[in-house]
Protein backbone atom coordinates (compact mmCIF):
# COMPACT_ATOMS: atom_id res chain seq x y z
CA UNK A 1 0.00 0.00 0.00
CA UNK A 2 1.41 3.38 -0.99
CA UNK A 3 2.04 5.93 1.69
CA UNK A 4 0.84 9.51 1.32
CA UNK A 5 3.87 11.09 3.01
CA UNK A 6 6.69 8.84 1.80
CA UNK A 7 8.34 11.53 -0.32
CA UNK A 8 8.30 14.27 2.32
CA UNK A 9 11.40 15.39 4.20
CA UNK A 10 12.47 14.62 6.83
CA UNK A 11 11.43 11.10 5.86
CA UNK A 12 11.65 9.56 9.32
CA UNK A 13 9.55 12.30 10.92
CA UNK A 14 6.74 12.11 8.38
CA UNK A 15 6.87 8.31 8.33
CA UNK A 16 6.23 8.14 12.08
CA UNK A 17 3.55 10.83 11.79
CA UNK A 18 1.75 8.80 9.13
CA UNK A 19 1.97 5.70 11.31
CA UNK A 20 0.39 7.57 14.22
CA UNK A 21 -2.35 8.93 11.97
CA UNK A 22 -3.60 5.35 11.59
CA UNK A 23 -4.07 4.99 15.35
CA UNK A 24 -6.96 6.42 17.43
CA UNK A 25 -5.65 9.10 19.79
CA UNK A 26 -8.45 11.43 20.78
CA UNK A 27 -8.02 12.78 24.28
CA UNK A 28 -9.23 10.09 26.67
CA UNK A 29 -8.72 7.30 24.12
CA UNK A 30 -4.93 6.96 24.12
CA UNK A 31 -4.43 3.28 25.02
CA UNK A 32 -3.60 2.21 21.46
CA UNK A 33 -1.13 5.04 20.77
CA UNK A 34 0.47 4.63 24.21
CA UNK A 35 0.99 0.91 23.56
CA UNK A 36 2.41 1.76 20.13
CA UNK A 37 5.06 3.94 21.81
CA UNK A 38 5.92 1.22 24.31
CA UNK A 39 6.25 -1.33 21.51
CA UNK A 40 8.46 1.10 19.57
CA UNK A 41 10.86 1.37 22.52
CA UNK A 42 10.97 -2.34 23.25
CA UNK A 43 11.79 -3.19 19.63
CA UNK A 44 14.83 -0.91 19.93
CA UNK A 45 15.88 -2.15 23.38
CA UNK A 46 15.29 1.25 24.92
CA UNK A 47 14.25 1.69 28.54
CA UNK A 48 10.54 2.48 28.65
CA UNK A 49 8.05 3.31 31.40
CA UNK A 50 4.27 3.37 30.91
CA UNK A 51 2.32 4.61 33.93
CA UNK A 52 -1.32 4.25 34.98
CA UNK A 53 -2.25 7.47 33.15
CA UNK A 54 -0.71 5.91 29.99
CA UNK A 55 2.10 8.49 29.92
CA UNK A 56 5.20 7.04 28.29
CA UNK A 57 8.84 7.79 29.13
CA UNK A 58 11.53 6.43 26.79
CA UNK A 59 15.19 6.80 27.76
CA UNK A 60 18.20 6.69 25.47
CA UNK A 61 21.87 7.18 26.48
CA UNK A 62 23.92 9.96 24.96
CA UNK A 63 25.74 9.21 21.72
CA UNK A 64 29.53 8.95 21.49
CA UNK A 65 31.14 12.03 23.02
CA UNK A 66 27.89 12.96 24.82
CA UNK A 67 27.85 10.23 27.45
CA UNK A 68 28.43 12.70 30.28
CA UNK A 69 26.37 15.56 28.90
CA UNK A 70 23.41 16.77 30.95
CA UNK A 71 20.21 14.81 30.41
CA UNK A 72 17.56 16.53 28.30
CA UNK A 73 13.82 15.83 28.48
CA UNK A 74 12.09 15.99 25.09
CA UNK A 75 8.38 16.45 25.70
CA UNK A 76 5.11 16.39 23.79
CA UNK A 77 1.65 14.88 24.13
CA UNK A 78 0.18 11.93 22.25
CA UNK A 79 -3.49 12.98 22.26
CA UNK A 80 -5.20 15.24 19.74
CA UNK A 81 -8.34 17.33 19.49
CA UNK A 82 -10.81 15.30 17.43
CA UNK A 83 -13.14 17.66 15.61
CA UNK A 84 -14.80 17.24 12.24
CA UNK A 85 -17.12 19.16 9.96
CA UNK A 86 -20.84 18.50 10.33
CA UNK A 87 -20.98 16.88 6.89
CA UNK A 88 -17.92 14.68 7.47
CA UNK A 89 -18.59 10.99 8.15
CA UNK A 90 -15.60 9.92 10.21
CA UNK A 91 -15.23 7.73 13.30
CA UNK A 92 -12.15 8.88 15.20
CA UNK A 93 -12.23 5.75 17.39
CA UNK A 94 -11.72 3.33 14.49
CA UNK A 95 -10.81 5.14 11.28
CA UNK A 96 -7.40 6.52 10.25
CA UNK A 97 -7.06 10.18 9.40
CA UNK A 98 -7.32 10.94 5.70
CA UNK A 99 -4.06 12.78 5.12
CA UNK A 100 -3.43 14.92 2.09
CA UNK A 101 -0.73 17.28 0.83
CA UNK A 102 -1.47 20.60 -0.82
CA UNK A 103 1.65 22.47 -1.92
CA UNK A 104 3.64 23.07 1.29
CA UNK A 105 0.82 22.08 3.62
CA UNK A 106 -0.10 18.80 5.24
CA UNK A 107 -3.72 18.45 6.37
CA UNK A 108 -6.53 15.97 6.88
CA UNK A 109 -9.79 15.82 4.96
CA UNK A 110 -12.77 17.03 6.97
CA UNK A 111 -11.11 16.55 10.35
CA UNK A 112 -8.40 17.89 12.59
CA UNK A 113 -4.92 16.76 11.59
CA UNK A 114 -3.36 16.06 14.97
CA UNK A 115 -0.12 17.85 14.12
CA UNK A 116 -0.82 19.30 17.54
CA UNK A 117 0.98 17.40 18.98
CA UNK A 118 1.77 14.50 16.69
CA UNK A 119 4.68 16.37 15.11
CA UNK A 120 6.40 16.49 18.52
CA UNK A 121 6.02 12.74 18.95
CA UNK A 122 7.25 12.12 15.41
CA UNK A 123 10.33 14.29 16.04
CA UNK A 124 11.10 12.36 19.22
CA UNK A 125 10.65 8.92 17.64
CA UNK A 126 12.85 9.87 14.68
CA UNK A 127 15.64 10.90 17.08
CA UNK A 128 15.26 7.77 19.18
CA UNK A 129 15.27 5.59 16.06
CA UNK A 130 18.46 7.04 14.62
CA UNK A 131 22.00 5.83 15.23
CA UNK A 132 23.49 8.85 13.46
CA UNK A 133 22.03 11.87 15.29
CA UNK A 134 24.34 13.34 17.93
CA UNK A 135 22.56 14.02 21.21
CA UNK A 136 22.98 14.07 25.00
CA UNK A 137 21.23 11.50 27.21
CA UNK A 138 17.50 11.77 26.47
CA UNK A 139 14.31 11.22 28.40
CA UNK A 140 11.43 11.39 25.94
CA UNK A 141 8.21 12.17 27.80
CA UNK A 142 4.93 11.73 25.91
CA UNK A 143 1.85 12.57 27.96
CA UNK A 144 -1.88 11.91 27.70
CA UNK A 145 -5.04 14.04 27.87
CA UNK A 146 -3.22 17.33 27.40
CA UNK A 147 -6.06 18.75 25.35
CA UNK A 148 -8.72 18.12 28.00
CA UNK A 149 -7.03 19.43 31.13
CA UNK A 150 -3.49 17.98 31.13
CA UNK A 151 -4.55 14.82 32.93
CA UNK A 152 -1.39 12.94 32.00
CA UNK A 153 0.97 15.63 33.25
CA UNK A 154 -1.13 15.99 36.40
CA UNK A 155 -0.73 12.30 37.19
CA UNK A 156 2.93 11.98 36.18
CA UNK A 157 5.35 10.44 38.65
CA UNK A 158 8.29 12.79 38.29
CA UNK A 159 10.62 10.40 40.15
CA UNK A 160 11.08 8.65 36.80
CA UNK A 161 12.72 11.77 35.33
CA UNK A 162 16.25 12.94 36.10
CA UNK A 163 16.76 15.63 33.47
CA UNK A 164 17.01 19.28 34.52
CA UNK A 165 16.39 20.70 31.03
CA UNK A 166 13.12 20.23 29.18
CA UNK A 167 12.35 20.97 25.54
CA UNK A 168 8.62 21.15 24.95
CA UNK A 169 7.67 20.77 21.27
CA UNK A 170 4.12 22.07 21.47
CA UNK A 171 4.19 25.59 20.06
CA UNK A 172 3.03 26.60 16.61
CA UNK A 173 5.21 29.33 15.18
CA UNK A 174 8.66 28.76 13.72
CA UNK A 175 11.30 31.18 14.94
CA UNK A 176 9.36 31.96 18.11
CA UNK A 177 10.54 30.40 21.35
CA UNK A 178 8.12 30.29 24.25
CA UNK A 179 9.38 30.87 27.77
CA UNK A 180 6.11 31.38 29.65
CA UNK A 181 2.47 30.32 29.33
CA UNK A 182 -0.95 30.90 30.82
CA UNK A 183 -2.60 28.78 33.44
CA UNK A 184 -6.19 27.67 33.13
CA UNK A 185 -9.26 25.99 34.54
CA UNK A 186 -12.44 24.48 33.11
CA UNK A 187 -15.79 25.79 34.31
CA UNK A 188 -19.20 24.24 33.74
CA UNK A 189 -22.43 26.14 34.32
CA UNK A 190 -25.39 23.78 34.80
CA UNK A 191 -29.01 24.90 34.38
CA UNK A 192 -31.67 22.40 35.44
CA UNK A 193 -34.43 22.06 32.85
CA UNK A 194 -38.08 22.39 33.74
CA UNK A 195 -40.00 20.81 30.87
CA UNK A 196 -43.39 21.92 29.57
CA UNK A 197 -45.85 20.55 27.05
CA UNK A 198 -45.49 22.11 23.60
CA UNK A 199 -48.40 24.16 22.24
CA UNK A 200 -50.52 22.53 19.55
CA UNK A 201 -50.38 25.24 16.90
CA UNK A 202 -46.63 25.68 16.66
CA UNK A 203 -44.23 24.47 13.95
CA UNK A 204 -40.75 23.10 14.62
CA UNK A 205 -37.74 24.93 13.14
CA UNK A 206 -33.98 24.37 13.20
CA UNK A 207 -31.92 27.49 13.85
CA UNK A 208 -28.26 27.17 12.85
CA UNK A 209 -25.12 29.29 13.08
CA UNK A 210 -22.61 28.28 10.40
CA UNK A 211 -19.57 29.46 8.43
CA UNK A 212 -17.29 30.50 11.30
CA UNK A 213 -13.56 29.77 11.32
CA UNK A 214 -13.25 28.75 14.97
CA UNK A 215 -9.73 28.15 16.23
CA UNK A 216 -7.60 27.53 19.29
CA UNK A 217 -9.21 29.20 22.29
CA UNK A 218 -5.83 30.40 23.56
CA UNK A 219 -3.73 31.04 20.49
CA UNK A 220 -6.49 32.68 18.44
CA UNK A 221 -8.76 34.26 21.03
CA UNK A 222 -7.27 37.67 20.19
CA UNK A 223 -8.40 37.43 16.55
CA UNK A 224 -11.97 38.35 17.56
CA UNK A 225 -13.46 35.44 15.64
CA UNK A 226 -17.11 34.70 16.18
CA UNK A 227 -18.16 32.25 18.90
CA UNK A 228 -21.18 30.36 17.53
CA UNK A 229 -22.59 29.69 21.03
CA UNK A 230 -22.52 33.37 21.95
CA UNK A 231 -24.00 34.38 18.60
CA UNK A 232 -26.79 31.82 18.99
CA UNK A 233 -27.59 33.20 22.44
CA UNK A 234 -27.80 36.77 21.11
CA UNK A 235 -30.13 35.74 18.32
CA UNK A 236 -32.42 33.72 20.59
CA UNK A 237 -32.58 36.54 23.11
CA UNK A 238 -33.56 38.93 20.34
CA UNK A 239 -36.18 36.56 18.91
CA UNK A 240 -37.72 35.94 22.32
CA UNK A 241 -38.26 39.67 22.79
CA UNK A 242 -40.18 40.02 19.53
CA UNK A 243 -41.99 36.71 19.02
CA UNK A 244 -43.56 33.88 20.99
CA UNK A 245 -41.01 31.07 20.69
CA UNK A 246 -40.39 27.86 22.59
CA UNK A 247 -36.94 26.29 22.95
CA UNK A 248 -36.71 22.48 22.76
CA UNK A 249 -32.97 21.93 22.40
CA UNK A 250 -29.75 23.89 22.16
CA UNK A 251 -26.20 22.78 21.36
CA UNK A 252 -22.92 24.00 19.95
CA UNK A 253 -19.19 23.43 19.81
CA UNK A 254 -17.24 20.22 20.22
CA UNK A 255 -14.29 20.99 22.50
CA UNK A 256 -13.96 23.37 25.41
CA UNK A 257 -10.59 24.61 24.19
CA UNK A 258 -11.75 25.30 20.62
CA UNK A 259 -13.66 28.42 19.61
CA UNK A 260 -16.99 26.91 18.47
CA UNK A 261 -17.83 27.19 14.79
CA UNK A 262 -21.32 25.70 14.64
CA UNK A 263 -24.32 25.91 16.98
CA UNK A 264 -27.92 24.74 16.75
CA UNK A 265 -31.26 25.33 18.42
CA UNK A 266 -34.64 23.69 17.93
CA UNK A 267 -37.48 26.23 18.12
CA UNK A 268 -41.23 25.98 18.14
CA UNK A 269 -42.67 29.05 16.42
CA UNK A 270 -46.29 30.06 15.94
CA UNK A 271 -47.33 30.29 12.32
CA UNK A 272 -48.56 33.84 12.96
CA UNK A 273 -45.04 34.86 14.01
CA UNK A 274 -43.19 33.09 11.20
CA UNK A 275 -42.98 36.12 8.89
CA UNK A 276 -41.75 38.26 11.78
CA UNK A 277 -39.10 35.66 12.70
CA UNK A 278 -37.95 35.42 9.07
CA UNK A 279 -37.42 39.16 9.04
CA UNK A 280 -35.53 38.94 12.36
CA UNK A 281 -33.21 36.26 10.97
CA UNK A 282 -32.56 38.36 7.89
CA UNK A 283 -31.69 41.29 10.14
CA UNK A 284 -29.40 39.14 12.31
CA UNK A 285 -27.54 37.95 9.23
CA UNK A 286 -26.87 41.59 8.39
CA UNK A 287 -25.88 42.51 11.96
CA UNK A 288 -23.55 39.56 12.62
CA UNK A 289 -22.21 39.68 9.07
CA UNK A 290 -21.27 43.32 9.52
CA UNK A 291 -19.68 42.74 12.94
CA UNK A 292 -17.58 39.84 11.66
CA UNK A 293 -16.98 41.03 8.09
CA UNK A 294 -13.22 40.91 8.58
CA UNK A 295 -12.69 38.21 11.21
CA UNK A 296 -15.38 35.77 9.96
CA UNK A 297 -16.76 36.90 6.59
CA UNK A 298 -18.58 33.62 5.85
CA UNK A 299 -20.82 33.58 8.92
CA UNK A 300 -24.48 32.83 8.26
CA UNK A 301 -27.64 32.20 10.26
CA UNK A 302 -30.14 29.70 8.89
CA UNK A 303 -33.75 28.93 9.85
CA UNK A 304 -35.35 25.83 8.34
CA UNK A 305 -38.62 23.98 8.88
CA UNK A 306 -37.99 20.64 10.59
CA UNK A 307 -39.69 17.29 10.11
CA UNK A 308 -39.03 16.37 13.74
CA UNK A 309 -41.64 16.37 16.46
CA UNK A 310 -41.10 17.26 20.09
CA UNK A 311 -43.24 16.15 23.01
CA UNK A 312 -41.75 18.68 25.43
CA UNK A 313 -40.06 22.07 25.44
CA UNK A 314 -38.23 24.23 27.97
CA UNK A 315 -40.47 26.14 30.33
CA UNK A 316 -40.41 29.89 29.89
CA UNK A 317 -38.43 30.19 33.14
CA UNK A 318 -35.80 27.71 31.93
CA UNK A 319 -35.60 29.46 28.57
CA UNK A 320 -35.01 32.79 30.30
CA UNK A 321 -32.24 31.28 32.43
CA UNK A 322 -30.47 29.76 29.44
CA UNK A 323 -30.68 32.91 27.35
CA UNK A 324 -29.60 35.11 30.25
CA UNK A 325 -26.57 32.88 30.79
CA UNK A 326 -25.63 33.05 27.11
CA UNK A 327 -25.75 36.84 26.92
CA UNK A 328 -24.11 37.49 30.32
CA UNK A 329 -21.37 34.86 30.47
CA UNK A 330 -17.82 36.27 30.15
CA UNK A 331 -16.38 35.33 26.76
CA UNK A 332 -13.33 36.34 24.75
CA UNK A 333 -10.41 38.52 25.82
CA UNK A 334 -10.83 39.73 29.41
CA UNK A 335 -7.52 41.55 29.89
CA UNK A 336 -4.27 42.29 28.06
CA UNK A 337 -0.73 42.16 29.43
CA UNK A 338 0.97 45.50 30.06
CA UNK A 339 4.38 43.77 30.27
CA UNK A 340 4.39 41.99 26.90
CA UNK A 341 2.89 43.98 24.04
CA UNK A 342 0.07 42.19 22.24
CA UNK A 343 -0.16 39.31 24.74
CA UNK A 344 -3.60 38.35 26.01
CA UNK A 345 -3.44 38.12 29.79
CA UNK A 346 -6.86 36.60 30.59
CA UNK A 347 -9.67 35.12 28.51
CA UNK A 348 -12.66 32.82 28.51
CA UNK A 349 -14.14 30.63 25.79
CA UNK A 350 -17.66 29.20 25.88
CA UNK A 351 -16.58 26.13 23.96
CA UNK A 352 -19.41 23.64 24.41
CA UNK A 353 -23.17 24.02 24.80
CA UNK A 354 -25.16 20.85 25.49
CA UNK A 355 -28.75 19.84 26.25
CA UNK A 356 -29.26 16.65 28.27
CA UNK A 357 -32.45 15.15 29.64
CA UNK A 358 -32.00 17.08 32.87
CA UNK A 359 -29.92 20.17 32.22
CA UNK A 360 -28.29 22.62 29.85
CA UNK A 361 -24.50 22.72 30.22
CA UNK A 362 -22.28 25.68 29.33
CA UNK A 363 -18.63 24.60 29.36
CA UNK A 364 -15.91 27.26 29.39
CA UNK A 365 -12.13 27.29 29.18
CA UNK A 366 -10.70 30.03 31.41
CA UNK A 367 -7.09 31.12 30.92
CA UNK A 368 -4.81 33.65 32.59
CA UNK A 369 -1.11 34.19 33.17
CA UNK A 370 -2.04 35.73 36.54
CA UNK A 371 -3.54 33.29 39.02
CA UNK A 372 -5.67 35.85 40.85
CA UNK A 373 -7.25 37.05 37.59
CA UNK A 374 -8.07 33.45 36.71
CA UNK A 375 -9.81 33.07 40.06
CA UNK A 376 -11.62 36.38 39.55
CA UNK A 377 -13.20 35.04 36.34
CA UNK A 378 -14.20 31.89 38.22
CA UNK A 379 -15.93 34.10 40.81
CA UNK A 380 -17.83 35.86 38.00
CA UNK A 381 -19.04 32.48 36.75
CA UNK A 382 -20.19 31.59 40.24
CA UNK A 383 -21.97 34.94 40.60
CA UNK A 384 -23.75 34.41 37.27
CA UNK A 385 -24.84 30.94 38.35
CA UNK A 386 -26.20 32.31 41.62
CA UNK A 387 -28.02 35.11 39.79
CA UNK A 388 -29.95 32.78 37.47
CA UNK A 389 -30.40 29.87 39.85
CA UNK A 390 -27.84 27.56 38.24
CA UNK A 391 -24.77 25.75 39.56
CA UNK A 392 -21.08 26.27 38.76
CA UNK A 393 -18.32 23.65 38.94
CA UNK A 394 -14.60 23.76 38.16
CA UNK A 395 -12.06 21.11 37.18
CA UNK A 396 -8.71 20.70 35.45
CA UNK A 397 -6.98 23.60 37.18
CA UNK A 398 -3.41 23.97 35.93
CA UNK A 399 -0.77 26.59 36.78
CA UNK A 400 0.97 29.16 34.64
CA UNK A 401 4.62 28.79 33.61
CA UNK A 402 6.45 31.85 34.82
CA UNK A 403 9.37 33.46 32.99
CA UNK A 404 12.84 32.42 34.16
CA UNK A 405 15.39 35.23 34.12
CA UNK A 406 18.47 32.98 33.83
CA UNK A 407 18.12 30.04 31.45
CA UNK A 408 20.93 27.90 30.00
CA UNK A 409 18.61 26.11 27.57
CA UNK A 410 17.34 29.43 26.26
CA UNK A 411 20.91 30.57 25.61
CA UNK A 412 21.64 27.35 23.71
CA UNK A 413 18.58 27.81 21.54
CA UNK A 414 19.36 31.46 20.81
CA UNK A 415 23.01 30.72 19.94
CA UNK A 416 22.03 27.84 17.62
CA UNK A 417 19.45 30.01 15.88
CA UNK A 418 21.96 32.80 15.30
CA UNK A 419 24.46 30.33 13.85
CA UNK A 420 21.88 28.89 11.46
CA UNK A 421 19.98 32.01 10.42
CA UNK A 422 22.17 34.98 11.29
CA UNK A 423 19.58 36.56 13.58
CA UNK A 424 17.98 36.03 16.95
CA UNK A 425 14.70 34.18 17.44
CA UNK A 426 11.66 35.80 19.01
CA UNK A 427 11.45 35.11 22.74
CA UNK A 428 7.93 35.48 24.06
CA UNK A 429 5.07 34.11 26.15
CA UNK A 430 1.84 32.46 25.00
CA UNK A 431 -1.78 32.78 26.02
CA UNK A 432 -2.39 29.07 26.00
CA UNK A 433 -1.85 26.25 28.43
CA UNK A 434 1.31 24.24 28.05
CA UNK A 435 2.28 21.33 30.21
CA UNK A 436 5.34 23.39 31.11
CA UNK A 437 3.20 25.07 33.77
CA UNK A 438 2.74 21.76 35.56
CA UNK A 439 6.33 20.68 35.02
CA UNK A 440 7.49 24.00 36.44
CA UNK A 441 5.55 23.13 39.57
CA UNK A 442 6.34 19.41 39.76
CA UNK A 443 9.95 19.18 38.56
CA UNK A 444 12.48 20.80 40.85
CA UNK A 445 14.30 23.71 39.18
CA UNK A 446 13.79 22.44 35.62
CA UNK A 447 14.97 24.77 32.84
CA UNK A 448 12.41 24.81 29.99
CA UNK A 449 11.70 26.17 26.56
CA UNK A 450 9.07 25.46 23.89
CA UNK A 451 9.27 25.44 20.08
CA UNK A 452 7.47 24.04 17.07
CA UNK A 453 6.90 24.43 13.31
CA UNK A 454 4.31 26.66 11.67
CA UNK A 455 0.81 25.30 12.27
CA UNK A 456 -2.47 26.91 11.33
CA UNK A 457 -6.13 26.64 12.40
CA UNK A 458 -5.23 24.21 15.14
CA UNK A 459 -8.22 22.51 16.84
CA UNK A 460 -10.34 22.92 13.69
CA UNK A 461 -10.95 20.66 10.66
CA UNK A 462 -8.84 23.12 8.68
CA UNK A 463 -5.74 22.40 10.78
CA UNK A 464 -2.60 22.27 8.65
CA UNK A 465 1.14 22.30 9.14
CA UNK A 466 3.90 23.60 6.90
CA UNK A 467 6.07 20.80 5.53
CA UNK A 468 9.10 23.02 4.91
CA UNK A 469 8.79 24.55 8.38
CA UNK A 470 8.63 21.07 9.92
CA UNK A 471 11.92 20.29 8.17
CA UNK A 472 13.62 23.52 9.29
CA UNK A 473 12.55 23.12 12.92
CA UNK A 474 13.76 19.52 12.82
CA UNK A 475 17.20 20.67 11.66
CA UNK A 476 17.18 23.41 14.31
CA UNK A 477 16.30 20.94 17.06
CA UNK A 478 19.12 18.62 16.00
CA UNK A 479 21.57 21.55 16.07
CA UNK A 480 20.45 22.38 19.61
CA UNK A 481 20.88 18.80 20.81
CA UNK A 482 24.31 18.67 19.17
CA UNK A 483 25.25 21.80 21.15
CA UNK A 484 24.46 20.39 24.60
CA UNK A 485 27.60 18.71 25.90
Amino acid sequence: MSRILENLEPKAVFSFFEDMSQIPRCSGNEKAISDYLVDFAKKRNLEVIQDKALNVIIKKPGTKGYENAPTVILQGHMDMVCEKNKDTNHDFSTEPLKLRVEDDMLMATGTTLGADNGIAVAYALAILDSDEIAHPPLEVLITTEEETGMGGANNLDTNNLKGKMLINIDSEEEGTLLVSCAGGIRNTLSILIEWSNPPDDYLVYDLRVRGLKGGHSGMEINKERGNSNIILGRILKGLSANADIYLAEISGGAKMNAIPRESDAVLLISSKDKAKVDEEIKNWNNVIGNELKTADPDVRIELELSNSTYKKVFSKETTNKVLSALVLIPNGVQSMSVEIEGLVQSSTNLGVLTTTEKEVLLECAIRSSVRTLKLDIVKKMEALAELIGASSANEGDYPAWEYRKDSYIREVFVDAYKRMYGKEPIITAIHAGLECGLFDEKLDNVDMISLGPNMYDVHTPNEHVSISSTKRVWEYLLEVLKSIK
